[in-house]
């Protein structure tokens, strides 16, 4: 059991990273599509829960695979914060976090350069760690 847990939460870190690359890259070449699919995180409680579904098992995903990799506080650090915040975010009303949404996330996209950079350089950190696991 203890090697299925370690696959499946390799390969769902893995997917994470490839997701921010592509995150990264659809926001420096197609800047307005990104900020549609930013936007739509909170538009419905369906959206909602399925944004905190996926931040619950990124945030397990990366404490079960930090130990296992080289800077293991940090990322373990950074599981336990995608892990409590989305905790929080589940005991709130989905519409508040609409509401947060809609106030930040149009300031947020006015650099999109930014927003397209630092996905790629932490989704090439997370895909290069895991890879470097079994170098």
């Amino acid at each position: 059991m203890s090697q299925i847990i370690d696959i499946t939460t390799y390969i769902a870190a893995m997917l994470w990273g490839t997701f921010l690359l592509g995150l990264g890259v659809t926001s420096l070449f197609a800047p307005e599509q990104a900020k549609r699919f930013l936007m739509g995180f909170a538009r419905s409680a369906g959206r909602h829960y399925l944004e905190m579904a996926g931040r619950m098992v990124v945030g397990g995903a990366l404490l079960v695979q930090a130990p296992k990799l080289e800077f293991p506080t940090a990322l373990t650090v950074f599981g336990w914060i995608l892990v409590a915040t989305t905790a929080v975010l589940l005991l709130l009303p989905w519409q508040w976090h609409r509401r947060f949404a809609d106030r930040t996330v149009p300031a947020a996209t006015r650099h999109m350069a930014l927003i397209g950079i630092a996905p790629i350089l932490l989704g090439a950190l997370v895909i290069t760690l895991l890879l470097r696991r079994f170098l």
